[in-house]
C-alpha cells in the first residue's frame, strides 16, 4: 500500500522521470502536489500498471491534484548535459512550473541537485512507496508515450509507437537499416559494438 506522501508538515511535492533509458526522444518529468485525501484504488508506479490503467489515472490525477506539471527536454539538451543531468533539469522544470510551489519536494532515484532551497529527499523505488511520486511517474510516462506515438508517425520504421524508442530489438534492427534520425540520441550505445555505425 502506497503512503500518500513522505512527510506531512510542509506542502510536498513528488516528482519523476521517464525515458532516461531510451535510445531516442526527449526525457520527461512531472511534478505533483497531492490533497490530503487524495485516493485511488490502483494508483501504482507507472511500470506496474498497464497503458490503459496508465490512461484512466492521468486526467483523475490531473483533476484532483492541488498542483502538477509536466516538462520535457530534447535529445540536443540531453546530448549537451547527459542523461542524468537531463533528467535532475527536467524535474527541476517541472517542479518550477507547479501553480503552487513546494516546501518540500521527494524525488524518485538516488540523485537530485538542490532547487532555489526547498528541502528535497531522493527515495529509491520511490515510485513504489509514495502516491505523489506515483502520480508524478504516471503523468511523465502518459506525456512522453503521446509524444513517441506522434513522432512515430514521421518515422514510423522504428515502430516506437510500440517501444516508445526504448532499446528492443527491434528498434536496434531498424537503426541498423535505416540509420539514425533527429531524435536519436547520439552520445547512447545505439548498436552493441558489433553493430557500430559510422556517425
Amino acid at each position: 500500500m502506497l503512503k500518500l506522501k513522505y512527510q506531512h508538515k510542509l506542502l510536498e511535492a513528488g516528482t519523476d522521470e521517464a525515458g532516461r533509458g531510451c535510445l531516442a526522444g526527449p526525457v520527461v518529468a512531472a511534478a505533483v502536489i497531492l490533497p490530503d485525501d487524495f485516493e485511488h484504488p490502483f494508483l501504482n508506479d507507472s511500470k506496474q500498471l498497464t497503458e490503459k490503467k496508465r490512461q484512466e489515472l492521468r486526467p483523475f490525477i490531473e483533476e484532483n491534484a492541488i498542483a502538477w506539471a509536466v516538462s520535457f527536454i530534447d535529445e540536443r539538451k540531453i546530448e549537451e548535459l547527459n542523461i542524468l543531468h537531463a533528467s535532475i533539469l527536467a524535474m527541476h522544470t517541472s517542479i518550477q512550473q507547479l501553480k503552487v510551489q513546494p516546501e518540500f519536494i521527494v524525488v524518485d532515484g538516488n540523485k537530485f541537485k538542490p532547487l532555489d532551497n526547498i528541502p528535497y529527499q531522493t527515495i529509491v523505488k520511490g515510485d513504489a512507496k509514495y502516491m505523489n511520486i506515483a502520480a508524478a511517474s504516471i503523468l511523465a510516462k502518459t506525456f512522453r508515450d503521446a509524444y513517441m506515438e506522434k513522432i512515430h508517425k514521421d518515422f514510423p520504421h522504428y515502430n516506437w509507437q510500440k517501444n516508445k524508442g526504448y532499446p528492443t530489438k527491434e528498434h536496434r534492427e531498424a537503426i541498423k537499416q535505416h540509420g539514425i534520425t533527429k531524435h536519436h540520441r547520439k552520445t547512447f550505445r545505439l548498436l552493441p559494438e558489433q553493430l557500430r555505425l559510422e556517425l
